[in-house]
């Protein structure tokens, strides 16, 4: 199975390598990137190329896919986007993404939440068609909450601690897309 290539009109969605791993750790060394995370930042390449493979992992295995964000026309990694799980079964999957704090609020992570989102919905995926996909933010992160509801996605509740990490538990506030709903841009 290949990896699947989305664009838009200003980006590029492919797989991540090795070659990406300054870029990942740039990415995910960053406090500001991590700071909803159930990691902590990045200190040693190492774990760039670790996090690398895992990604790449989860596709060969059926279970989730990761796509490096590359600007179209300079071919440099901005960030990440994907499902972090997914189930072929329940047609369901949980999405997942990050972007370098220099482009924020410029829209590219909407426009490829945009794109994975439609592939995911016209079974364009090894998946097959899903249709559901779901999206959890911590509450206060008020960027990731607006950018899944621009997409398109309802907000359902919070699950009180139902996430864990950095010593702590995290009441996690759900957002559903359900493909009957879903207007593309």
């Amino acid at each position: 199975m290949s990896f699947p290539v989305l664009e838009t009109n200003r980006l590029r969605l492919d797989q991540l390598s090795k070659e990406d791993s300054n870029s990942l750790f740039e990415l995910f060394s960053n406090n500001l990137v991590v700071k909803y995370y159930d990691l902590e930042a990045f200190t040693e390449l190492l774990q760039a190329i670790n996090l690398i493979e895992f990604f790449n992992s989860r596709f060969e295995e059926n279970s989730g896919i990761r796509w490096a964000i590359r600007l179209k026309e300079t071919n440099q990694l901005i960030g990440t986007c994907g499902f972090n799980t997914w189930s072929p079964k329940m047609k369901s999957a949980v999405l997942g993404y990050d972007l370098l704090p220099k482009y924020w609020g410029m829209g590219f992570t909407t426009e490829a939440v945009h794109r994975i989102v439609k592939a995911a919905f016209s079974g364009d995926l090894s998946c097959g068609k899903l249709n559901r996909i779901q999206g959890d933010t911590v509450p206060g992160n008020s960027a990731s909450e607006s950018l899944l509801l621009k997409v398109g996605f309802k907000e359902e509740g919070i699950r009180r601690q139902s996430g864990y990490w950095k010593n702590q538990f995290h009441n996690l506030k759900c957002f559903g897309l359900i493909q009957s709903e879903y207007c593309e841009i």
